[in-house]
């Protein structure tokens, strides 16, 4: 999904407006790791408990301070990473990701035994649910009440959340999916959710999708209990099926949670549930938790952070401060950012490679505030966290961050037009204004006339978004909605999904490509999907319809009293599942 804000969206990534001020290019940069490996676990790895944390024990409250509150809760209307972290706590989807010590993610069941089956190459998936799943009130969670869950996603009032499921369990995936079921309100059911029994459910998509236990993983198709559906009120007040469940919400302020009697830990194979309580705070910038943070005294001891990152005013100090780092999180996020070359203005192929050796990565990077507030240079389209990442730099990107105006001018000199005029447009912020001088002293040093074009940053994608945009360069950034290759590359680079506003900022439309993502689609072994859409990042980038900007990274604070706190490589940002009062 597409970036409008800050690290917000499940699949968006900041914006390339905002920017951190300059920080030292002496900054020593934290060492991220790429997820090392995304599998499909057994059902052996989908029981519970949960592997004990060393040195955990249970008992008093754990503290979270943030900016924002959340602004979703029901489940169905979850998109942004951020609600998505907390409703781990309260919300289990059939499936969800298991972290080793080693970085290693497997995709596991979480109410169900396993992660799914098909014998049919993803057409049809069969789920099987644990015994001993319960609701808050006890009662137990039934295959009835996860075709309910689904079935709802199709009311008018859920707008907010994801809509694979909603589009592959209708008769027509061309048609709006509403026109064809409007949900269960009005006591219809959904004949393509089959549920013999109350642990078996059963999902016949309209087309084959390899990867849809990797789609119910998302807290977008989380649990709902028909029997306590409160439609809209539901936002405010989900009912729980994870370990904790909400006491009080005060819109803005705080949200308050307790242990749910009623969760099994043995049902559970990625949840602890060690504080007694948890209690949240917002309102808080990013400069107000990391002073908070750096004086770590009263009960901000016992306080971590899901989203709020050290202010970039501040990683100096962070860096420099050795019982602060000891309290440091750091990891590289799901989100890819880049520049889009709109291949339908910039044709020759030749002219986009120079353009992409020419780019002044380091420069860039520097202006943003160094390796640690902006991310890691990038050299593909896939993100390090997506399986089926391989690393790969065709342009010498890393060999030569600041770019190699000589080398571009020779691929100028084999084009069809060597001294190309170039129009580039960007959000009108001081940090873009320092990037942009930058951009046009590089490819102008290469041989580029470059037309710099600001644009109001509140309508940046309105202006961006058609397909006869007069703009040859422009920022863009995404994340995949899963880990693997399909969500992170189809709706880019796919030529027959360009259209006004779509996400095929780049235009690019090659035959090759489009049957390779095809063909990818179809692909049941994830690990053998993952090298198909592997080979065609290498594709895309052998058309350099993008110039790769950063691999963003996260790196945050929490409190000296509180063990277990860690990153999440799935949300990109910290997560509350290990976390232990000390």
């Amino acid at each position: 999904m597409l970036a409008v804000g800050a690290l917000a969206l499940a699949g968006c990534a900041k914006g390339g407006g905002g920017g951190a001020p300059s920080a030292a290019a002496s900054q020593t940069p934290l060492e991220n790791k790429a997820v090392s490996a995304i599998t499909v676990g057994t059902a052996a790895d989908s029981t519970g408990p949960a592997p004990e944390v060393a040195g955990a024990k249970p008992g008093g409250t754990a503290n979270m301070i943030d900016r924002d509150d959340f602004s979703h809760l029901d489940p169905g209307r979850v998109y942004l990473n951020y609600n998505a972290s907390v409703s781990l706590l309260f919300t289990r989807q059939l499936t969800n990701y298991k972290e080793d010590a080693s970085g290693s993610i497997k995709l596991v069941g979480d109410l169900a035994t396993d992660a799914g089956t098909t014998t049919d190459g993803g057409k049809t998936w069969k789920f099987t649910l644990k015994d001993g799943v319960k609701w808050q009130d006890g009662s137990a969670i039934t295959s009835g009440d996860i075709k309910y869950s689904f079935e709802r996603l199709f009311a008018d009032f859920i707008t907010e959340g994801p809509d694979y499921a909603e589009t592959w369990l209708v008769p027509d995936p061309n048609k709006p999916f509403r026109d064809q079921y409007k949900g269960p309100y009005d006591g219809k059911e959904l004949d393509t959710i089959e549920t013999p029994d109350d642990k078996t459910v059963i999902f016949h998509l309209n087309a084959p999708h390899p990867d849809f236990n990797f789609t119910v993983a998302m807290t977008g198709y989380g649990a709902v209990p028909k029997a306590k559906d409160t439609k809209q009120k539901y936002d405010k007040q989900p009912f729980s099926s994870g370990p904790y469940q909400i006491v009080s919400h005060t819109t803005d302020k705080s949200l308050e949670l307790e242990r749910n009697p009623n969760w099994d830990k043995n049902t559970d194979p990625i949840r602890h549930a060690y504080p007694d309580k948890f209690h949240m705070e917002f309102g808080l910038q990013s400069q107000q938790s990391t002073e908070r943070f750096l004086a770590d005294t009263g009960a901000d001891k016992q306080a971590f952070t899901f989203h709020n990152a050290v202010a970039p005013e501040r990683v100096q100090e962070v860096l420099g401060n050795a019982e602060a780092m000891k309290r440091s999180i750091q990891g590289l996020t799901p989100f890819t950012t880049f520049y889009n070359i709109n291949t339908k203005r910039v044709t020759d192929v030749n002219v986009r490679k120079a353009i992409i050796t020419a780019w002044p990565a380091k420069q860039l990077q520097q202006i943003a505030g160094g390796e640690i507030n902006s991310g890691k240079i990038a050299t593909t389209v896939l993100s390090p966290t997506v399986l089926g990442y391989e690393a790969s730099d065709l342009y010498g990107k890393l060999a030569k961050p600041e770019g190699d105006p000589e080398a571009a001018k020779k691929l100028l000199a084999s084009s069809s037009t060597p001294t190309p005029t170039i129009v580039y447009a960007y959000n009108q912020t001081p940090t873009q204004e320092k990037i942009t001088v930058a951009i046009k002293d590089a490819l102008t040093k290469a041989g580029f006339n470059v037309v710099a074009k600001p644009l109001n940053p509140a309508t940046y994608y309105d202006a961006i978004g058609p397909v006869d945009n007069q703009y040859d360069i422009y920022w863009g950034g995404w994340a995949a909605d899963w880990p693997t290759g399909s969500t992170a590359i189809q709706p880019q680079f796919d030529g027959r999904l360009i259209a006004d506003n779509a996400p095929n900022y780049t235009h690019l439309n090659v035959p090759e490509i489009n049957t390779a993502i095809d063909q990818a689609n179809t692909i049941a072994d994830p690990t053998e999907a993952g090298k198909a859409w592997a080979a065609i990042d290498r594709k895309i980038m052998e058309q350099a319809a993008i110039v790769p900007e950063y691999y963003q990274t996260y790196f945050g604070l929490y409190g000296s009293g509180l063990g277990g706190v860690r990153f999440d490589p799935i949300q990109g940002e910290q997560s509350a599942l290990d976390i232990w009062v000390k």
